[in-house]
């Protein structure tokens, strides 16, 4: 089964390319190669987030640093190996309706929800 995460692991110091560059490859990589095909394949106003990246001291600040820094229209596809039914909640008191949360997969060890700014 392929991942629906947008991501893709890169050992550090690999790429030698300016990081712009960097982090356009490794999204067109990881779009084409873990992409589920009945999802779109590119789309400029979704930014993927793998929770499962993050330090579990710092994934909710992380999180919502990434929610308040997107703007009316764009989304985060957010990816964790659990349903994070706490932090929905925080999300849903913090944001109100500004957030709407949608899952895009809701398997065991797959969780993958698209947060999107309303405006």
């Amino acid at each position: 089964m392929k991942s629906r995460c947008n991501t893709f692991p890169v050992p550090p110091g690999t790429l030698h390319l300016p990081s712009s560059y960097s982090r356009l490859l490794i999204y067109f990589i990881s779009t084409i190669m873990t992409q589920d095909a009945s999802l779109p394949m590119f789309d400029p106003h979704v930014y993927p987030f793998d929770a499962r990246g993050v330090s579990k001291r710092f994934r909710h600040a992380a999180i919502f640093g990434a929610l308040s820094a997107l703007q009316p229209g764009e989304t985060m596809r957010f990816c964790n190996d659990h349903d994070p039914l706490p932090l929905l909640a925080q999300i849903e008191a913090h944001f109100g309706n500004q957030v709407a949360i949608a899952y895009v997969a809701r398997e065991p060890g797959e969780i993958v929800i698209d947060f999107q700014i309303q405006g």
